[in-house]
């Protein structure tokens, strides 16, 4: 069925360039790739009409000041912009902002932030009561700026009811393809994602990281070269007597070692990083349960369950269900 999707995305100094152009790509991708199903009009919208410098330093042109906008909006997409004092990122409040958000919310049939855009959603009070995710940098400001917004910085997008939140930066492009997902099914979104050549696809309620993003470099180049070998070599001996031998350490001083350079135990970052080989085995293919347990090193299905259950709070069964990816 044709249907129409006014999308007007707001804009404003020193908003992240990706914020803005990425979400309007996915939608002009969807209008060619829909075959006249899915029509997205995409507006780009400042306090006042004209050019807008983004962080990047790249000058975009919006279509309609605030004022033009009127009440006929579909989707409203709000990207935000950081401060960089010395303490790292800070999200950056604009008054004027946020009352235009709280003007236009309640005639929007569904509002988005991309990044730190939550603060400015929950600033207009819109995050109050819900679970909001945004940029990992600036979760503990949004937290502590409204105690009344659950905030999980681990999600590459939530959705509460109307109102969706997305994590950093590049998470534009999969709320994005969720919101298309949501208008006109996953086929066209999967569709996009190919044509955007960005992984087929990524779900709302995977980690904005991997096991090794997650945790930076150490001070000790053994340790993060352990690391790499790891990750390369999950079915195989992974043990903590097994790793200090391959660091030519005695079991206590590497378990000491690995501890302090990394804040967790041999043990417990290897189970993480073969849970994560196992949810994109689950998520990409149809693999029966023991042959995942096998491939990342788990060794059987009872391990596997006992893993996730530690990692996810879910079984390895109810985690494909929700993630599965279509092909």
């Amino acid at each position: 069925m044709n249907s129409s999707h006014r999308v007007v995305v707001a804009a404003f100094p020193d908003v992240d360039l990706l914020d803005v152009a990425g979400p309007a790509e996915v939608f002009a991708l969807a209008n060619r790739e829909g075959g006249g199903r899915a029509r997205y009009e995409v507006r780009l919208a400042s306090p006042i009409r004209g050019e807008v410098r983004t962080s990047a330093g790249v000058r975009v042109v919006t279509d309609l000041g605030f004022d033009d906008v009127g009440s006929a909006i579909d989707t409203l997409i709000v990207p935000g912009a950081v401060d960089t004092p010395p303490g790292g990122p800070v999200a950056r409040i604009d008054r004027d902002v946020v009352a235009w958000i709280e003007s236009v919310a309640p005639h929007t049939r569904r509002i988005a932030s991309v990044c730190v855009g939550a603060h400015l959603l929950a600033a207009a009070g819109l995050l109050d009561g819900k679970i909001a995710t945004t940029h990992w940098s600036t979760a503990d400001q949004l937290a502590a700026d409204h105690p009344h917004v659950v905030v999980d910085p681990d999600p590459i997008f939530i959705r509460s009811g109307r109102i969706w939140t997305g994590a950093g930066i590049s998470a534009c492009l999969d709320l994005s393809l969720a919101l298309v997902a949501e208008d006109h099914g996953e086929e066209l979104a999967l569709r996009v994602a190919r044509q955007l050549v960005v992984y087929l696809k990524r779900q709302g309620g995977q980690s904005q990281f991997s096991v090794p993003l997650s945790r930076p470099a150490t001070a000790r180049r053994d340790i993060d070269e352990l690391r790499s070998f790891i990750t390369g070599n999950l079915d195989g001996d992974l043990s903590t007597a097994a790793l200090a031998a391959r660091m030519r350490l005695s079991e206590r001083h590497f378990t000491r070692v690995f501890q302090q350079e990394t804040g967790t135990s041999a043990a417990v970052y290897v189970e993480a990083c073969r849970v994560e080989a196992a949810r994109r085995l689950l998520e990409t293919t149809d693999q029966p349960l023991e042959r995942v347990a096998a491939t990342v090193g788990l060794g059987s299905v009872e391990t596997l369950h006992r893993a996730f259950r530690r990692q996810l709070s879910t079984t390895p069964g109810d985690y494909r269900k929700r993630f599965r990816i279509a092909t």
